[in-house]
């Protein structure tokens, strides 16, 4: 039996990335200009966190989807900076709930690095 905090952590990827499904505007919005092809770019990651969100929940695959995770937590770290920097990109969301995100990233990352 896994911990409770995995569990956690797993579903909390597996429905960021249904999220991705359920409103895939708002993830296009905050997506920097350098990175193309923005609709597809939001499927693939949402079915990424998916995914990984229900390896991280199997022993077998645990490790490997922790630090794949960790990874993509980091190639995500950019689009948080360009929330900061651009209006639109920021949801209208307070300056200080954009800066906190950034630690929350790292956050994250010690968090599934618990599995690794």
């Amino acid at each position: 039996m896994l911990p409770w905090h995995q569990y956690l952590i797993g579903v909390l990827f597996i429905l960021a990335g249904m999220n991705h499904f359920r409103k895939p505007k708002l993830y296009e919005r905050i997506m920097p200009p350098y990175i193309p092809a923005h609709s597809s770019m939001v499927l693939l990651s949402g079915i990424a966190e998916m995914i990984l969100g229900f390896m991280i929940l199997n022993k077998n695959t645990q490790a490997a989807a922790a630090w794949a995770i960790i990874i993509m937590l980091l190639v995500f770290l950019p689009i948080h900076i360009y929330m900061l920097q651009n209006e639109k990109a920021a949801m209208k969301l307070p300056k200080w709930v954009l800066i906190l995100r950034l630690p929350l990233q790292f956050g994250l990352m010690y968090w599934a690095f618990q599995y690794t």
